[in-house]
Order: C-alpha cells, then structure tokens, then sequence
C-alpha cells in the first residue's frame, strides 16, 4: 500500500507551537532541523515539575522558530528570545512522567521570559545531549528506541484519513472542523482509510523504516483550540463514542511509532510511504 507524506512537523518545546517542515533530518530520538531536535526543549513550573497545555494551555502560544542555527521562541507582547542549539548550562534531574532523566537549565533569562509568556514561575531546560531515555520495553522490545522529552515515544504518525471521519462524525453533531495540529503529529500521511495507521507493521520513506508500536491515547490537550488557547469539549466527546480502548483506557488517535532504519537521513513532505499492515 502507498501513502504519501503529507507533512511534517517539529515541536522543539514540548507543549509550545510546532513548526511545519518540508525536510527533517530522522534521528533515533525523532525528527531534528539544524540541529535542534523534537521535544528538545521543555518548560519547568516552580516546584521543578515539566509544564504541558493540559496544565498551561498558554503554552499553544509560544511561537517557535529556527533561524541561522539557533532556536527563537515568541509571544505576542515580549520580545523574541533566542537560544543557541547547543546550549550548555547546569545539569539538573527532571521527570517526564516516570521517566527520570538529565536536563541542562537555560538559564535565568529565558526563565523570565518563559515566566512572563505564561504568567508563572517557569523555567526553561534543555534535554542533556549526553543522557539517553528509553522508550518502554513492553512495546519496543530490545530495538533501542529512545526518546527526549516526549511523553513516550520519538514519532507520532497519523493518517489524514483519520481526521477526515472525525470531522464527519464533528459535522453530524453540528460542531466545526478541527485541524490536525490538534493532535501535534510528526508525521501526516495521505492515502490511508481512516485509523489505517493503528494496523500498519512497517512504513518505509525512501529507506527509512518505521515502526508503529502503541496507539496514542489522547489527553485534554486536544480540546485546546492551538491559535487561542481556548479550551473546549472536542474532540474527546466525540473520539470517546468510536475510539474507546478499554485496554489502554483512554480514547486512542494516531499511532506511536519508532525508527528501524534509516537514522541519519532526510524526510521530506511529498515522498512516498510504502506501509505494510501486521496481517
């Protein structure tokens, strides 16, 4: 079966705007654009704890951007700030969840401003180049997987055809379209039947080899409009009618997804995806 890639995506500050991407260089740990890789970066509240929407939705706010090597985040009202890719600064233990794992502070600077495009006492980290966090075994097995401060996995891959059936099921209720950066995919591809991607064994891009792995259970975070901040009901009412997983307990939507082969290489929107289904 052929897809076709769609889009990509970038999110160099977990939970902040992403960045569409015509080419993206694959690492083991994710996509990565001059050198700055996915969900890289992250925002700490003042108990030292990682901050996301579902805490700040205020977080769909900050801009990000790469210019000339360095990464640039912004807000309306403040001025932008720049940050050098390989920042270097103190060590200090973070936890994404369970997962323990090394981070570098940016510094007081960035702190005040994060702390000022929030309105809180935040922080700014980026993840320690030189640790490694495993992915959760259960489901990658012995292939290595790592990630960076995603919640658990390096990629996110979901088919377009997905978001066309719920914006059918949206439209039967009377409720308005969603876009895809709702659900903050890495990875958009065109082609598929709808949740073709929860039953794909392989997706090959030109020589990169992925695997899909666990479906993503969806959280309050798509309910926040990601241009507004607002946050609203959909689409976790409707997902939960027809994408209930009893065993994972949550609504499911996309496709965790790891890197076989292929590490090192360029991704580019357009290319063609030559998908596999696991019967």
């Amino acid at each position: 079966m052929e897809a076709r890639v769609a889009s990509l995506h970038l999110y160099p500050v977990k939970g902040a705007a992403g960045i569409a991407l015509d080419r993206a260089r694959i690492e083991v740990a994710g996509l990565a654009s001059s050198g700055i890789g996915d969900r890289e970066w992250m925002a700490l509240d003042g108990q030292g704890r990682f901050v996301t929407q579902r805490e700040q939705p205020r977080l769909a706010l900050v801009g990000t951007a790469i210019r000339a090597g360095r990464l640039e985040l912004s807000v309306p009202g403040l001025a932008p700030l720049s940050l050098s890719a390989t920042l270097d600064g103190p060590v200090r233990d973070v936890v994404v969840w369970k997962s323990g794992m090394r981070a570098l502070d940016a510094g007081d600077e960035a702190a005040d401003w994060l702390s000022a495009a929030l309105g809180i006492d935040a922080r700014l980290v980026r993840f320690d180049p030189s640790d490694r966090r495993a992915c959760n075994r259960d489901y990658v097995g012995d292939s290595g997987a790592h990630t960076r401060f995603a919640d658990g996995f390096p990629l996110l891959v979901i088919g377009s055809g997905s978001l066309d059936e719920l914006n059918r099921r949206l439209d039967e209720r009377g409720h308005p379209s969603l876009p895809m950066d709702r659900f903050r995919p890495n990875i958009v591809l065109d082609g598929l039947e709808p949740h073709d991607e929860d039953l794909l064994e392989a997706i090959d891009i030109d020589g990169v080899v992925l695997r899909p792995v666990k479906p993503c259970v969806r959280c309050q975070v798509t309910t926040t409009d990601q241009t507004t901040a607002h946050v609203g009901v959909e689409p976790l009412r409707t997902l939960g009618g027809y994408r209930m997983d009893d065993r994972l307990g949550g609504v499911t939507f996309g496709m965790n997804t790891i890197l076989v082969e292929g590490a090192g290489r360029d991704l580019r929107a357009g290319a063609i995806a030559t998908c596999t289904y696991a019967f």
